[in-house]
């Protein structure tokens, strides 16, 4: 057996990576508790204003790589809030347009603070350069994914 072959079974590095996104999840979730934002919530809202409001239904799920109705039982919740509101679309009466209302603006900056300090905690004891290292190692094993995941039209088949 090859010593690559070894070093890549004894890594268990997609274990890894995936107990790291739970726990980093958890952990915002359990600070962001006090503003009643569970984690598909706040989510949403983070990422609504990353794409920079006013954006379709369908473009949002995409973004958050989840099926549109579960979204849509996400925003009627933060519609209940007064975090989003949702309208028509102007050109295509089918799709729905949400943007954030002054209320959704106020709670993300609550939950950009709360964000910020948990990431300062999670990361505290890492040089910039080991950051820019992970960042780039992890881009790098994204890109091949994709690369992967591209190179089948149904990539659960068997070949």
């Amino acid at each position: 057996m090859s010593t690559e072959l070894e070093r890549l079974k004894e890594l268990h590095l997609a274990e890894q990576l995936g107990r790291l996104h739970r726990l980093w999840r958890t952990v915002a979730d359990v600070e962001l508790i006090p503003l009643d934002l569970t984690h598909p919530r706040w989510t949403a809202l983070w990422k609504l204003l990353r794409l920079g409001d006013n954006v379709s239904q369908k473009v949002l799920a995409d973004a958050l790589e989840i099926e549109l109705p579960s979204l849509m039982r996400t925003l009627g919740q933060l519609e209940e809030h007064g975090y989003v509101k949702r309208r028509c679309c102007d050109t295509d009466k089918r799709a729905r347009i949400v943007s954030l209302t002054p209320q959704g603006t106020d709670i993300l900056k609550q939950i950009e603070a709360r964000i910020m300090q948990i990431r300062a905690e999670l990361l505290n004891g890492i040089s910039h350069q080991e950051l820019n290292e992970f960042e780039r190692v992890i881009s790098l094993i994204s890109a091949n994914a994709m690369a992967k995941l591209n190179q089948s039209d149904d990539p659960f088949s068997e070949k």
